[in-house]
């Protein structure tokens, strides 16, 4: 698969408590993805950004909530989250700022 397109695939991780302790104890990390990624271009993106062993790869598909503003009614937007079990003994290090 093209570099470029892997790179666009993953738009960023996602940073909790929860996602830290899933972490920890399972070696499995949260990615939001493009909602048009699959499974397959999800494990081989994170396999060729990271240099890690991908175990699986669950996906899921977050609705935006409706919120109101005042009097106005707005909406969040849909994201799709991909949560990846990676082989244990590696380990995925996120910057931080």
């Amino acid at each position: 698969m093209n570099h470029e397109f892997l790179l666009q695939l993953i738009t960023s991780p996602v940073v909790t408590e929860k996602t830290a302790i899933a972490a920890d104890t399972s070696n499995q990390y949260v990615f939001k993805v493009l909602s048009s990624a699959n499974k397959i271009e999800i494990k081989a993106a994170v396999e060729k950004l990271f240099e890690v062993d991908v175990v699986s790869v669950k996906t899921l598909n977050v609705k935006g909530k409706t919120k109101r503003f005042g009097r106005l009614i707005g909406k969040r937007s849909d994201v799709k989250k991909a949560y990846v079990r990676i082989k244990s003994g590696q380990e995925i290090e996120f910057a931080t700022a």
